[in-house]
């Protein structure tokens, strides 16, 4: 028996061959989207944990320089404080002999 070819079976094979390749393809392309997806996540991941650490290796080393900011300025504001006290009393000594000479010097014209 001679077996017939039918063009519409060919075509109907072919059309099927296609469809079943193309949805095999589009599975493919959703697993390598899913796949990537969790590679962007993990990466995404250990650079928001790199990020962290050094903000707060930042934040640590700007508290150490605050803290020796205040302590230099504590230091230079007491030592400007002493420096005022020392000049105060100078000049109340400085005025104090002034003020004792003239009182001299007005008794003297007063006798």
């Amino acid at each position: 028996m001679k077996t017939k070819f039918c063009l519409a079976k060919f075509w109907l094979t072919i059309a099927a061959a296609l469809l079943a390749l193309t949805a095999f393809s589009y599975g493919q392309v959703g697993t390598d989207v899913k796949d990537a997806a969790k590679d962007t996540g993990k990466a995404t991941k250990k650079a928001a944990v790199k990020t962290g650490h050094a903000t707060k290796k930042a934040a640590v080393k700007t508290g150490e320089a605050t803290e020796k900011a205040a302590d230099k300025t504590g230091d230079a504001t007491a030592d400007a404080a002493k420096d005022t006290g020392k000049g105060v009393k100078k000049g109340a000594k400085a005025v104090g002999h002034g003020v004792k000479k003239g009182a001299e010097k007005t008794e003297d014209v007063v006798k």
